[in-house]
C-alpha cells in the first residue's frame, strides 16, 4: 500500500493541469489514467482531431465557394485517407508534446495505468493495488450517451471517436444530434461528399445558443444542403437493403431516414459508473455527474472533481483545466477558488463559427425581468464584405440601467477567435461608452464588436468607416 498526497483519476485537461499544479505545490502525487491514451478526450478524439478535419473541410469548401469574381478554381482529387493520416498524425505529435513529456518532467508525480476504484473515502485500488491519499481529484472525464432507440445497438452506429478515423466519408450519413459535436460533423462530412440528415429531438438546433444566431446558422448549413429535422422522436433503427435506417415522427406522421452510416451525437455521460463512488460516500445526479459546491468540492470535503465528470455548467476544455488548477490548490492549500462561468466563453467550429459569452437575452430576461439587446449584420462589417463573407450576425446585451455589458454572441467567420476580446468586455464588466470610445483597426472582423456598441445610439448604417 502507497500513500500519497494526492491522487488524481483521469488523464485529460482537468487531470493534467490538477498534477501541474500539485507538482508546483511539491506534493506526492498518483496520476491514474485508463480508457484513452494521455490527454483524455480533447487531443486524442475532441478538440484538436475535430477542428484539423475541419479546417480540411472549410479549405476544401473555400476552394470553389469563395465569392470572388474572376477566380476559378476547381478541386481536382480528393485523398479523403490522406487527410485523415495527416490528422492522427498531428494528435499524436500534440499528444506526446503536451502530456507525455509534461507527465516526465514532473518530479512528484507517479503514473499509474489502470481502472482506479475507490473502496473506501480514502483508498482506491488498481488492478488489486491499494493507494491511499490525503486528497483526491477526479477528473474522469465522460464518453458518448448512446440513446434507448429500439434495434440501434444490433443496427451499428458511430461516435465521434469512430468518426474521426473513417477509410472514406459515408455516401450517406445520418446524424442523431444537433449540438456542436452534430452540426460539426454534419458539415464536415457534407463539405467532403457526403449526402448528411440531422435529427434533432429539440425544436432547434443548438438549444441553449442565441436564437437569431442558431436561426441563421440553420439556414447556412441547409443551404450547404444539410437536411435538418428538428422536433423529432426517433422510435427504431435496423438495416434494409443494405442501408441503417432510423424510423421517426415529426409533426403527426411517421418518416424512415436511410444511410450508409448512424452517427450518435446525443451528448455526454459522465465516467462514473466503475468509479465505486458509493464506497467512497460521494453522491452523483440523476445524469449520473458528480454533484460538486463552487469550489469542486464532493459530498466528502477531500475528494475533489473536475471536467466533464461532474454537474458543473460548462463543459469545455479550457474550464476543466482551470477547474484541475483550482482544485488541486483548494485540496492541498485549503483555499476557496472558484469561477464565474457567466464569463466564460464557448464556440461551436462549424463555418461560420457560433462564439458566445455571457447571457442570452433570455437569461438576461430571466434575471432581470429585462433586456437591452442589439443585432448587427456582418453586412455592415467592411472586413466581412472583402471576405465576402457577410453571412454573420453579432449581438450584444447590455444591462438596462448599468449598461454594463453582459453578452455577446457572434456568428461569423472565425467567431472564436473574437469571442476572446467579448470575454474581456464581459469579465471586466466593462460599460457600452467604452467600447464605442474604442479604435480597433480597420478593417477588421474585430470591428463588429464596436459596430454592435455603437447601434445602442447611432443608425450604423449612416456612418463612415472608422467613425
Amino acid at each position: 500500500m502507497t500513500e500519497y498526497d494526492l491522487v488524481i483519476i483521469g488523464g485529460g485537461a482537468g487531470a493534467f493541469a490538477a498534477a501541474i499544479r500539485a507538482n508546483e505545490l511539491q506534493a506526492t502525487t498518483a496520476l491514474i489514467n485508463t480508457g484513452l491514451p494521455l490527454g483524455g478526450t480533447c487531443v486524442n478524439v475532441g478538440c484538436v482531431p475535430s477542428k484539423t478535419m475541419l479546417w480540411a473541410g472549410e479549405v476544401l469548401h473555400l476552394a470553389t465557394h469563395h465569392g470572388i469574381p474572376g477566380i476559378d478554381a476547381a478541386v481536382t482529387r480528393v485523398d479523403f485517407q490522406r487527410v485523415i493520416l495527416d490528422e492522427l498524425a498531428l494528435v499524436a505529435q500534440l499528444r506526446d508534446e503536451k502530456y507525455e513529456r509534461v507527465l516526465r518532467n514532473l518530479r512528484n508525480m507517479t503514473f499509474v495505468e489502470g481502472r482506479a476504484t475507490f473502496v473506501s473515502p480514502r483508498a482506491v485500488v488498481v488492478k488489486d493495488k491499494e493507494l491511499r491519499a490525503k486528497r483526491f481529484v477526479i477528473a474522469a472525464g465522460s464518453t458518448a450517451m448512446i440513446p434507448p432507440i429500439e434495434g440501434l445497438r444490433d443496427t451499428g452506429y458511430l461516435t465521434h471517436v469512430e468518426a474521426l478515423r473513417l477509410p472514406k466519408p459515408p455516401k450517406e450519413l445520418l446524424i442523431i444530434g444537433a449540438g456542436p459535436l452534430g452540426l460539426e460533423f454534419a458539415q464536415l462530412y457534407a463539405r467532403f461528399g457526403s449526402k448528411v440528415t440531422v435529427l434533432q429531438r429539440g425544436r432547434t438546433i443548438l438549444p441553449y445558443a442565441e436564437p437569431a444566431l442558431t436561426s441563421r446558422l440553420a439556414e447556412i448549413l441547409t443551404n450547404e444542403g444539410i437536411a435538418i429535422k428538428t422536433d423529432v422522436t426517433l422510435h427504431r433503427a435496423w438495416v434494409e437493403e443494405g442501408k441503417k435506417r432510423l424510423s421517426y415522427s415529426a409533426g403527426g406522421g411517421e418518416e424512415t431516414v436511410a444511410g450508409d452510416e448512424i452517427l450518435v451525437a446525443a451528448g455526454k455521460t459522465p465516467n462514473t459508473a466503475a468509479l465505486g463512488l458509493d464506497r467512497a460516500a460521494v453522491r452523483i445526479d440523476g445524469r449520473q455527474a458528480i454533484a460538486v459546491d463552487p469550489f469542486f468540492r464532493t459530498t466528502q470535503p477531500h475528494i475533489y472533481a473536475v471536467g466533464d465528470v461532474t454537474n458543473l455548467p460548462r463543459r469545455l476544455e479550457t474550464t476543466a483545466g482551470r477547474e484541475g488548477t483550482l482544485a488541486a490548490g483548494n485540496a492541498l492549500n485549503g483555499a476557496q477558488h472558484s469561477i464565474d462561468y457567466d464569463t466564460v466563453p464557448y464556440a461551436v467550429f462549424t463555418d461560420p463559427q457560433l462564439a458566445s459569452v455571457g447571457w442570452t437575452e433570455g437569461e438576461e430576461m430571466r434575471r432581470l425581468g429585462a433586456c437591452l439587446c442589439r443585432t448587427v449584420s456582418f453586412e455592415h462589417i467592411p472586413k466581412a464584405r472583402i471576405l465576402r463573407r457577410t453571412e454573420g450576425l453579432i449581438k450584444m446585451g447590455i444591462h438596462p440601467q448599468t449598461r454594463q455589458i453582459v453578452g455577446v454572441h457572434i456568428l461569423a467567420p472565425q467567431a472564436g477567435e473574437l469571442i476572446a476580446q467579448a470575454m474581456m468586455l464581459v469579465k471586466h464588466k466593462t460599460m457600452i461608452d467604452e467600447v464605442a470610445e474604442s479604435l480597433p483597426m480597420f478593417p477588421t472582423l474585430a470591428e463588429a464588436i464596436k459596430l454592435v456598441a455603437l447601434s445602442f445610439t447611432k443608425d450604423i448604417s449612416t456612418l463612415s468607416c472608422c467613425i
